[in-house]
């Protein structure tokens, strides 16, 4: 009886023990569950307040952009290979999540870079920033160059019209010959890109390579086709190797259905101008030539001072013209001196207007028609020289 009367008790004091043990748990589980909401509550409340005072950044969908550890366009959080960019400036508002629509590829995330990018530069700082070299080239080294993978270009065999098989034109901007042959798209295929001027004109340029053998019609067609004013030639047709062939006639050529026609030649001290006519069958048009030949490949001139001159003559006749087409602009691959001409003609003009410049914008948005172009840090320097000239040459005129 005495040990029965043990195991009875024995039994009570368990299941008095279990039920406290058990009260123990759920009062902690109570205070747990309290202080995560209260933190949630507390965090949302912040971060809404702060999206409140910052509306002019919403975007959507809510995951904006993933960049990988090594993409040079922002730097990488320390110990993790990929940054995920969250933004929350669509709550409120929140549409269902596109999974494809929140997934930005390489390229687009290059040219979100490209087409954003900038530092404007007042008078002052254009002067300034000319002599700290290095700053211009660290500057320089982190603009994405651009350049596309040639299966980006669906077109057959187009690696025989390329002087350059890594210099290509970016698919979103290149030039289309007009061909009455749908079945051979290589017949509209041209290495040249569109490019954008100041104020965001989207044909004020056109860069290409230098023509080749099997690409002097091709080259007259699209200077036919596109209604171009002007043709500017920055390069020697050797400089070791073969930079570009003769594309023009002494006196008549036909080239294609494009006949060319050189009325006058008219020699400068850097470089020579044509006046040149052409005709396609019933029709004739005025285009001027520039043939610009004291600019080393790679490389930069010793003075910026002939670069300005040959801009201003151009800028001349392209406002004299007939024609409101664009300009075109090659050396031997379309991308070097053929991006600093561009650039500062670009920055000049804002210059001239806005009082200001913004150089690294102007060349990242040039890479964004077409890759590469302002090859190297030393040309991205000579075109900052060359904008700083003509400052002067504005200050000395107004008198600022």
């Amino acid at each position: 009886i005495l040990f029965s009367g043990y195991i009875v008790r024995a039994k009570r004091t368990l299941r008095t023990s279990r039920k406290g043990c058990q009260d123990v748990f759920m009062v902690s589980v109570s205070l747990v569950s309290v202080c995560v909401c209260v933190c949630v509550s507390v965090f949302i409340h912040q971060n809404v307040d702060e999206l409140q005072g910052n509306t002019g950044s919403r975007r959507n969908p809510l995951f904006c952009l993933a960049r990988f550890s090594n993409d040079p366009l922002v730097p990488s959080r320390r110990g993790s290979n990929v940054s995920l960019v969250l933004d929350m400036s669509a709550l409120g508002s929140v549409e269902p999540l596109n999974a494809a629509a929140a997934i930005v590829t390489p390229r687009e995330a290059v040219r979100e870079y490209l087409l954003a990018a900038g530092r404007p530069l007042t008078r002052q700082q254009l002067r300034d920033v000319v002599n700290n070299t290095d700053k211009l080239h660290a500057e320089f080294a982190e603009i994405p160059m651009n350049f596309i993978d040639p299966k980006e270009l669906d077109i057959p065999n187009h690696g025989t019209k390329n002087r350059y098989k890594t210099i290509l034109p970016n698919p979103h901007s290149r030039v289309i010959l007009k061909s009455k042959s749908c079945n051979d798209p290589l017949s509209s295929y041209i290495n040249a890109n569109f490019i954008r001027g100041y104020l965001g004109d989207e044909r004020a340029f056109i860069a290409t390579q230098g023509p080749m053998v099997n690409t002097v019609n091709d080259f007259w067609q699209m200077a036919w086709q596109e209604e171009a004013p002007a043709v500017v030639m920055i390069t020697k047709l050797k400089e070791k190797n073969e930079k570009c062939v003769l594309y023009w006639p002494e006196k008549r050529g036909i080239y294609g259905k494009v006949e060319v026609l050189v009325n006058a030649v008219r020699q400068c001290e850097h470089y020579t101008a044509r006046s040149l006519t052409l005709k396609c069958g019933n029709q004739t048009r005025e285009l001027q030539h520039y043939w610009y030949t004291s600019w080393p490949d790679h490389k930069t001139p010793d003075s910026t001072v002939p670069l300005l001159q040959l801009m201003d003559d151009v800028e001349e006749e392209r406002r004299a013209a007939d024609t409101t087409g664009p300009v075109v602009v090659h050396c031997s691959a379309g991308i070097g001196r053929t991006g600093c001409f561009i650039a500062t003609t670009i920055g000049c003009r804002q210059l001239q207007l806005e009082g200001a410049v913004d150089v690294l914008s102007v060349t990242c948005r040039l890479r964004a028609d077409r890759g590469g172009m302002i090859q190297t840090g030393e040309q991205y320097e000579f075109v900052h020289h060359a904008l700083s000239l003509y400052e002067a040459r504005l200050s000395a005129e107004t008198g600022q």
